[in-house]
């Protein structure tokens, strides 16, 4: 009977076992088919030349590029004519996502005039700023790079770097040579300004440094290892130039990644110029990033520009230090 029993199971198992195999293949087979992490539909080049309105060239990796030399404004470097080919090239890559729609990294050359037009095109249409300095020196005119960065569908990001070549286009159509100064007056470097008044915008102690005045907000990070602060370089401040009714503000923010394009939106909301944006350490935690600024108006217009920039940080500054507090003053019409 045992031997009976035994037969049967060993038939039943047998029977069964080409289905367990067929199953467990088409399991396997299910995985092997399931697309990688970042394979997804290929980005039509033709859909971001129509949205850019410039050549599209598809990549080996199926990135799409496309890109513009800067061929209409002679350039010398270290009094050498200079080639566009050796380093004057705008262009734009644009990536497919995994979960959908498109990436775009790129670089794009401008002279001094043409910085806060294409900025704030980038801002209107979706875009970030990464980075804005100089690849040059010695160069003449003055040149820049603006690198960007964005996400969204292949048609709004083409038609997004459109609108930032546009208008650096229109500046160079208006001005065919670049400007070598800001619109606006220079204010007369009188040094009286309504101290109190600023203070009370900013928050903090002005430090009178004679012709100007200077306020500035410290920050806490480590460095190798140690705890670094205001007196190591990680200050945002600003100084004023000019008089009561005019002045000119110039300085820096201190900004970890998350600040900073709430910080620029906000500069630019009070028309305050970004002239650069780029680290100044290496290894620094959190790791932080440098916006230098000029603006033009009154001190009080200006102040509260500043201070609606700072409300957009997210992390909550430290106390002016010891120093800032104690600096002697100037009288208050200063």
């Amino acid at each position: 009977m045992c031997n009976v029993v035994i037969r049967l199971l060993v038939i039943c198992v047998l029977s069964l076992l080409p289905t367990f195999v067929q199953v467990a293949g088409a399991g396997a087979g299910q995985k092997r088919a399931r697309p990688p992490a970042d394979s997804n539909q290929p980005l039509s080049a033709e859909t971001i030349e129509r949205a850019a309105g410039s050549k599209a060239t598809r990549m080996p990796d199926g990135v799409i590029r496309i890109a513009w030399s800067r061929d209409e404004v002679k350039v010398t470097i270290d009094n050498m004519p200079f080639e566009p080919s050796a380093g004057l090239g705008s262009w734009a890559a644009f990536k497919a996502m995994p979960q959908g729609g498109a990436m775009v990294m790129g670089d794009t050359v401008v002279f001094a005039d043409e910085i806060t037009p294409a900025m704030d095109a980038a801002f209107s249409h979706g875009l970030e700023i990464t980075g804005l300095h100089n690849h040059f020196i010695f160069d003449r005119p003055p040149l820049y790079f603006m690198h960007i960065h964005g996400n969204g569908s292949p048609e709004q990001l083409g038609g997004a770097v459109k609108a930032v070549w546009d208008a650096i286009k229109a500046v160079r159509r208006t001005h065919p040579v670049p400007w070598d100064h800001f619109l606006g007056d220079v204010p007369k470097q009188a040094g009286t300004f309504d101290v109190p008044t600023l203070e009370t915008i900013l928050g903090v102690k002005a430090e009178d440094n004679k012709a100007t005045i200077k306020f500035t907000f410290a920050r806490t990070g480590t460095m190798d290892g140690v705890p670094v602060g205001g007196s190591m370089g990680l200050t945002t401040w600003a100084s004023f130039s000019g008089n009561a009714r005019q002045a000119i503000a110039d300085g820096d923010f201190i900004m970890t990644a998350d600040e900073i394009q709430p910080v620029m939106h906000a500069l630019r909301k009070a028309d305050i110029h970004i002239v650069a944006l780029h680290n100044h350490m290496i290894g620094d935690q959190p790791p932080f990033y440098f916006l230098h600024f000029w603006g033009k108006g009154t001190p009080e217009d200006l102040a509260r520009g500043l201070k609606a920039a700072m409300a957009t940080q997210q992390k909550e500054r430290s106390a002016p230090t010891a120093s800032d507090r104690t600096r002697p003053r100037g009288p208050a019409n200063r």
